[in-house]
């Protein structure tokens, strides 16, 4: 692991946030960080505007900018080729708060020390909260749970700075310049792993910054519906990868409410999906909305693509080419159609994408981010590339989405193609569906799925020996994966009843043939991932 890596998550790559000169700005700059975009996340939840940018953007940003955080980073601030600031901007006087690397390279341009650490913190840690932190450690007067992740520490403090919180193995695990309004934090306060870092970037946010908290998902709608008027000329239309999830809905209503009938929505049945689920988004969405709607039956094509693949990534990537391909075809019947909705959110692209595309991993290729083509022959609008699941789901309530739609769990992509593990086949997909359906009812039958982000089947690519009657089975295993989450950048798998566990093994075993073993999954995210592949 990187010497200042957070836990193993995808490292996101920076995102093309929407500008909003109406709002105060705050900028978050990446250096290659697992959770820039979470840094910008937790400051929009306090009602305030942030964008993400490189640090060589940040010279010429920073005098429009409240304030500046600087995120963390796999780097050490002392290594060659490290990602780097222009001192200068020290000097702007505008408040910057450096979190992990941020804070160490703050140290090092500074003419502080830094160095690998004797002692590394890597998970919860105690922090002892010291005079002069009222600032920034308002009402959080310890001892306070955080989430530490460094190999590196600040060894010297540069002239003018001051301790202002520690743990045992980081002396100087918060600092500040007073006169200059300079923070750094050696912990991160934007994951959810540090209980009150929310309310820690709130006093950066509002007590040093002075912010005045001004933007809203009502604001976000309005400014988006004016930036795709600007772009989507007069005589040009957009097409519309519609799924029926959340993410297609919310962006379908908003590009109607800017373009009206240049809309039009393109469902595609690949043949991947739940039970019955091409005919409730059918007639949901054309009973709700008076948006032009082409469905395109293209499950036979997909299924030839996926023949004796089994390695995710693969799968993905053929998903993505017949996707493509079948948008292309049925877009031929939209006159003057120039743009590609789709709904991609910021997690696709962090887990598709590396950060400054460089080294760091890709996590799994999604259809709409890493596996399209760069000849697509459309012009991509994606109005919520910048957001998360949640923030979305709070646009479609201000749009009037119904909740039925709003509160749809997360379903991915390519289907259940990334839920049957190993080679997808026709009657792997049967068994699949008839199990992931009674895994749905029974968590629902109870209201057990307002508490869940996620809950699904996957179909193990093992069988095992089993004896119904008197007689021996061989045959699959279906896992239940059920998590708990805010923003699928971490999980927790859900403690279900056990009545609930026992109800849904009962049924998949006596109701689904050729499954003879139901298992649940307890796995966090990290290590692993939500989906199975």
């Amino acid at each position: 692991m990187a010497r200042n890596a957070p836990p193993p998550e995808p490292a996101p790559a920076p995102a093309p946030a929407p500008a909003a000169p109406r709002h105060e700005l705050f900028l978050v700059v990446d250096f290659g960080a697992q959770y820039a975009q979470l840094i910008a996340r937790r400051v929009r939840e306090h009602r305030c505007y942030a964008e993400i940018i490189l640090p060589q953007d940040l010279g010429r940003r920073i005098s429009g900018a409240k304030g500046v955080i600087l995120s963390g980073s796999p780097w050490s601030a002392y290594e060659p080729g490290a990602p780097t600031l222009d001192p200068a901007v020290f000097d702007a006087g505008v408040p910057i708060l450096g979190i992990c690397y941020g804070m160490q390279l703050a140290a090092h341009l500074l003419g502080g020390a830094v160095a690998h650490a004797a002692h590394r913190e890597y998970g919860p840690a105690r922090l002892e909260v010291l005079p002069g932190g009222d600032g920034l450690f308002a009402g959080l007067e310890g001892p306070l749970e955080v989430w530490m992740s460094h190999g590196d520490r600040v060894e010297r403090l540069p002239e003018g700075f001051e301790a202002i919180a520690r743990t045992p193995a980081a002396p100087y695990a918060a600092v500040r310049h007073a006169g200059r309004r300079l923070y750094g934090v050696q912990f991160h306060p934007e994951v959810t792993h540090t209980p009150r870092g929310s309310e820690l970037l709130k006093n950066f946010l509002f007590r040093v910054c002075g912010a005045a908290g001004d933007w809203t998902m009502r604001s976000y709608v309005d400014e988006s519906v004016e930036r795709i008027r600007a772009r989507v000329g007069p005589e040009d239309h957009v097409i519309c990868g519609l799924s029926g999830g959340v993410d297609s809905t919310v962006a379908a209503v908003l590009i109607h409410r800017a373009i009206g009938a240049r809309l039009t929505c393109i469902f595609v049945d690949n043949g991947l999906l739940r039970r019955d689920e091409a005919e409730e988004v059918l007639g949901a969405f054309r009973e709700r909305y008076q948006i032009p709607l082409v469905f395109a039956d293209a499950g036979p094509q997909f299924l030839a693509a996926l023949a004796g693949v089994t390695d995710p990534e693969e799968k993905r990537r053929r998903i993505g080419h017949v996707f493509v391909d079948v948008f292309r075809a049925h877009a031929r019947s939209v006159p003057g159609a120039r743009f590609l909705a789709q709904g991609t959110l910021y997690p696709d692209v962090i887990e598709s994408q590396s950060a400054f595309g460089g080294a760091s991993q890709t996590i799994k290729t999604h259809h709409n981010v890493g596996g399209l083509p760069k000849e697509l022959g459309f012009e991509l609008l994606e109005p919520f590339r910048a957001l998360f699941k949640d923030e979305v789901r709070q646009i479609g309530r201000e749009l009037g989405v119904p909740e039925r739609f709003v509160r749809r769990q997360p379903f991915p992509g390519p289907g259940l193609a990334v839920r049957v593990a190993g080679e997808v086949t026709a009657e792997r997909l049967a068994i699949l569906r008839e199990a992931d359906a009674i895994v749905r009812e029974e968590i629902e039958r109870e209201g057990h799925d307002r508490d869940l982000w996620q809950y699904f089947a996957v179909l193990v690519p093992v069988k095992t020996v089993g004896v119904m009657g008197d007689g021996r089975t061989y045959e699959s295993v279906i896992a239940v994966r059920a998590v708990k989450s805010v923003d699928a950048m971490t999980a927790d798998w859900a403690d279900l009843p056990r009545a609930v566990l026992q109800r849904v093994s009962n049924r998949v075993i006596n109701e689904v043939r050729g499954v003879n073993r139901v298992v649940y999954d307890i796995s966090t995210k990290p290590p692993s991932t939500i989906e199975w592949e």
